[in-house]
C-alpha cells in the first residue's frame, strides 16, 4: 500500500511487447507535491511508463500505486485522481475556450457551481478573459498550452502528469509554463512532468533517468551532477567546433564530449592535463583556441555521460 508521503510508489514495474521489453523492472518513488522530471532519449520508455502510470496499460510483472490506487487492480481510481496534459494539449481545435472547459468539465463530474469556479479559473490561469468565445484553434501556442494546463488540473487532482507539455513553444512561453508548474507545486499538487529540455529539469525537486527501459540515474539535480560526473568538464571556445569535437571524440583521455551551443564541453581526469592534451590537439590540427574553462557540468553533460558510458557498457559486452 502506497505510504502517505508517496504520491507514486513503483516497484519493479516490468512491460513487455513480446520479446521486447520496453520498461524493465523499474523502482522508484514520487513524494507528494514535488516536481518529478521523467528524462530518457526517444525509445527509452517514457511514453510506456506513463501509460502504465495513468492506469492505461497493465503491466506485465511488478505493480505500482498512484495516489493510493493499484494501477492494475483500480485503474478507473487511479484515472479520477490524477490530471494528463501531452504535447499535443489534449484540447479540440473545433470548440471554443468555453466549451473545451465545459466539456472536460463534464468529465470530470464536476456540479454546475463547481465548474463556474473553475471556469473562472482556468480562463484567469490562461490569460484568456474576453477570449471564451474563441475557437481553440485560432489560439496562438502559449494560450493553447496554459488552457490544456487548466484543463487537465480543472478537477484538482493529486497528481498531474506533464508529458512534454512545452515542446514547439518559445522560450518565453516556456518559462512562463514552468510558473505555472511550480504555483501547482505550491499549493499541493503532485507533477510528474517529461521533458526533452534538460534546462527545464533544473525546476524538478527530483529527477530519474532512463535508458532502453532501465533507470540509470536518479537523484536531485544538484545531486546528478556530482553522484554520476565526477571528473571534471572543460568549456572550449574555438574555431571549426564540429571538426575539433570529431578530433576529440578519437582521444582515449577524453571521458566524453558534447556541443553546448557553440562551445565544446569536454569531459577529462584532470584539468591540467586536460587543457594542455586539448590545446596541442587542437593546435596541431590548425584549430584556433580561444579559452578553456572550467565549469559546472549541466544535466545535459551529466545525461550524455550516462548514455555513453552505457553504450560502452553493452558494446563491450559484445
Amino acid at each position: 500500500m502506497n505510504t502517505p508521503e508517496l504520491a507514486i510508489d513503483i516497484q519493479a514495474l516490468t512491460k513487455k511487447f513480446g520479446t521486447f521489453t520496453a520498461v524493465d523492472h523499474l523502482t522508484f518513488n514520487v513524494k507528494k507535491g514535488e516536481i518529478f522530471g521523467f528524462l530518457g532519449a526517444n525509445g527509452s520508455g517514457k511514453s510506456t511508463t506513463i501509460k502504465m502510470l495513468c492506469g492505461l496499460l497493465g503491466s506485465t510483472s511488478g505493480t505500482a500505486t498512484v495516489a493510493g490506487y493499484d494501477i492494475n487492480r483500480e485503474p478507473d481510481k487511479v484515472k479520477r485522481n490524477i490530471g494528463y496534459m501531452s504535447q499535443r494539449f489534449s484540447l479540440y481545435e473545433d470548440l471554443t475556450v468555453e466549451e473545451n472547459i465545459r466539456f472536460f468539465g463534464g468529465i470530470y463530474g464536476l456540479t454546475k457551481e463547481k465548474l463556474q469556479a473553475r471556469m473562472d479559473w482556468v480562463v484567469g490561469m490562461a490569460g484568456l478573459t474576453g477570449k471564451e468565445q474563441l475557437l481553440t484553434s485560432e489560439l496562438a501556442g502559449g494560450w493553447k498550452q496554459r488552457l490544456a494546463l487548466g484543463c487537465a488540473v480543472l478537477h484538482e487532482p493529486a497528481i498531474v502528469f506533464l508529458d512534454e507539455p512545452t515542446g514547439g513553444v518559445d522560450p518565453l512561453t516556456r518559462r512562463r509554463f514552468w510558473d505555472l508548474i511550480l504555483l501547482l507545486a505550491d499549493s499541493g499538487t503532485t507533477v510528474f512532468v517529461t521533458t526533452h529540455y534538460l534546462d527545464e529539469a533544473e525546476y524538478c525537486n527530483r529527477i530519474v533517468l532512463l535508458h532502453e527501459g532501465k533507470l540509470i540515474a536518479e537523484g536531485s539535480p544538484a545531486e546528478l551532477k556530482t553522484e554520476y560526473l565526477k571528473d571534471p568538464v572543460l568549456e572550449v571556445e574555438c574555431d571549426s567546433v564540429i571538426t575539433a569535437l570529431e578530433l576529440l571524440q578519437g582521444e582515449p583521455w577524453v571521458i566524453s564530449t558534447s556541443v553546448f551551443g557553440t562551445y565544446l564541453h569536454v569531459s577529462v581526469a584532470s584539468i591540467d592535463e586536460g587543457k594542455l592534451k586539448i590545446e596541442r590537439l587542437l593546435s596541431a590540427n590548425h584549430i584556433a583556441v580561444s579559452r578553456i574553462d572550467v565549469i559546472v557540468p549541466s544535466l545535459e553533460d551529466v545525461f550524455i555521460h550516462l548514455i555513453e558510458q552505457r553504450s560502452g557498457e553493452f558494446a563491450a559486452q559484445e
